[in-house]
């Protein structure tokens, strides 16, 4: 969009809302009871529904890597107001999950708004490669857009032309191209996916300590933007020591810091960012702060600019403002959820949430915002802790599994390297070889199915023709696996682990079907919305878009497949 287009829009914006009033709130008032109607199951409770007005705000918050026991275990040292304000006096669902077997970042946060499963989405993963070259392809990938004031490599995430389905704020915006809706995020991931394909998305840039959108949104950040990058807020932490919310006998119930499996580095707190031999900020330092709690006060920093900046909730035109946290996942990654370092920065959180909140409260008034939070996927325990509480866990080396598989294939089907490589949750093959030696790509699956399952730590594992037709239903594991599964996107052999085991070299991670990294927690609160309470009944992730949509009087997003969240009066 050029410069004299955005212009024209403005000032047709600025029109709509001053001159036009009356013109506004008639047509706003007559889609509101189109839309009621439209979104109202036969049977619901929908007409209650209508005579509640709609939030002016909606504020969607996502914990990246936090699973639904953390909240609980350190729940008598939260803060009064942050995430005890859901707890205490909102609604919170006490048994809710992902329904797909790959949990992971961008899987997860293409399911929250769009209420559908990566089989739907096409995001079954943060990469995978592509099924007929195997080409690295990822998730929020596009040479076409670049960073606005910053490099770009090729596998940067800029835009949102590998989601397949449309989210929440995509129809709200198709109904009121008016309403508007920003997702910030340390991550672009975390950015990008919840934004839709009509919203627009802002993210922290490692190397400069920034926050930019891509060319895919605009050609320019609007002045607001450029006026938050010039405070250079990053840089005020250089030197900075990451410092305990507790005294130290708070954190008894979580692992001490110095675990010999943090690897060679450590870790503990107080800990210091920018390294000893740095005379100044660079991008080693912005890109260090990630993994503590500094990036994430930032994101709600600039959540803050935007919402001044972009005068969100300031009219009865519905807005949509996603925060996704990063931190939490950088440090379940180095340190595990079992760590104090994981605790504290929870704490850490906690606290910066209860002054959002009341931020919010001051600007957009408590009862005119909606506030709802969850988690991208949970994080299991480090293998190394659950050897040390005698449970069997394990890691499992990638490359290797793929030399022996392709050994094992080898031997029945000749020379040649069939499994071309680990795609998302998957194994792909090498269709040009299959193609040239006609060989049997269903034969192929099947072997490639047992050498997988002969590997140390692997649980389950289909094939394409049973994907695609679910004649495995109710096998372990199976129906999870098929959610993360898509005909177009994913492998030939999806598979999953075994409890406890997990890829690769970090301390933690998360990427399975079990309910470490499934159950995350789902928690809102906004008076004149929600009735509070604990609710105990299971739910999924799939069922907060339709849920939000209820309250915002629209329709579901089209490829929805959860069901309404059980609050009262919904």
């Amino acid at each position: 969009m050029n410069s004299s287009s955005i212009k024209r829009m403005i000032s047709k914006t600025m029109i709509s809302r001053t001159l036009h009033t009356p013109l506004r709130f008639l047509a706003s008032a007559l889609t509101a009871v189109l839309l009621a109607s439209c979104a109202a199951a036969p049977g619901s409770t929908a007409g209650s529904q209508a005579a509640v007005p709609r939030p002016k705000l909606v504020v969607f918050l996502v914990v990246d890597g936090l699973p639904q026991r953390q909240v609980l275990d350190y729940r008598d040292q939260l803060a009064p107001d942050g995430l005890a304000r859901f707890l205490d006096r909102g609604a919170w669902f006490a048994n809710a999950h992902y329904g797909h077997a790959f949990t992971v970042t961008a899987a997860g946060h293409a399911t929250m708004l769009t209420g559908a499963y990566p089989h739907r989405t096409g995001i079954i993963g943060n990469d995978w490669r592509d099924p007929v070259t195997a080409e690295p392809v990822y998730c929020t990938g596009d040479t076409t857009a670049t960073y606005i004031g910053h490099q770009t490599n090729a596998l940067d995430g800029t835009s949102p032309k590998n989601l397949k389905v449309e989210t929440v704020g995509d129809v709200l915006r198709r109904v009121d191209s008016r309403s508007k809706v920003i997702a910030i995020s340390g991550k672009d991931r975390g950015a990008i996916l919840p934004a839709g394909k009509t919203g627009t998305a802002y993210m922290y840039m490692g190397a400069t300590g920034q926050f930019a959108s891509s060319t895919h949104y605009m050609a320019a950040h609007p002045g607001w933007v450029n006026t938050f990058n010039g405070q250079k807020l990053a840089d005020r932490y250089f030197k900075a020591e990451w410092k305990a919310v507790l005294p130290e006998a708070a954190y008894a119930r979580s692992l001490p810091d110095q675990q010999k499996w943090f690897g060679p580095a450590g870790g503990g707190l107080p800990a210091r960012f920018g390294a000893p031999d740095d005379t100044a900020a660079g991008p080693r330092f912005y890109s260090s702060l990630l993994r503590g709690p500094f990036v994430d006060a930032m994101s709600l920093e600039f959540a803050r600019a935007a919402i001044a900046g972009e005068q969100l909730g300031q009219d009865d035109i519905p807005d949509i403002l996603s925060v996704s946290l990063s931190g939490h996942d950088y440090v379940n990654h180095a340190f595990s959820a079992e760590s104090r370092l994981s605790h504290d920065h929870l704490l850490q959180l906690d606290r910066m949430l209860q002054s959002f909140f009341q931020d919010l409260d001051a600007r957009i008034g408590k009862d005119n915002y909606l506030v709802m939070l969850t988690a991208d996927h949970g994080f299991m325990p480090s293998p190394d802790y659950l050897a040390s509480q005698r449970r069997e866990a394990g890691r499992v080396n990638s490359s290797q599994v793929l030399g022996r598989v392709n050994a094992g294939l080898e031997k029945r089907f000749g020379e040649g390297k069939w499994a071309a490589g680990f795609s998302g949750s998957s194994l792909l093959f090498d269709k040009k070889l299959i193609a040239q030696k006609q060989a049997d790509p269903n034969a192929l699956a099947e072997e490639a199915r047992t050498l997988l399952l002969a590997e140390p730590g692997f649980a389950a594992a289909y094939t394409r023709p049973e994907l695609a037709s679910g004649s495995r239903a109710g096998a372990p594991a199976f129906d999870a696996m098929r959610k993360s599964w898509h005909a177009d996107v994913s492998g030939d052999v999806q598979y999953s682990l075994k409890p406890g085991w997990m890829f690769g070299n970090t301390v933690a991670t998360h990427g399975s079907p079990h309910p470490y990294d499934t159950q995350v927690p789902i928690l809102m609160y906004g008076p004149v919305w929600v009735k509070p309470g604990r609710i105990d009944a299971r739910v999924e992730v799939v069922d907060i878009a339709p849920t939000l949509s209820r309250m915002l009087r629209i329709a579901p997003p089209s490829a929805a497949e959860g069901k309404l969240l059980p609050l009262q009066g919904l």
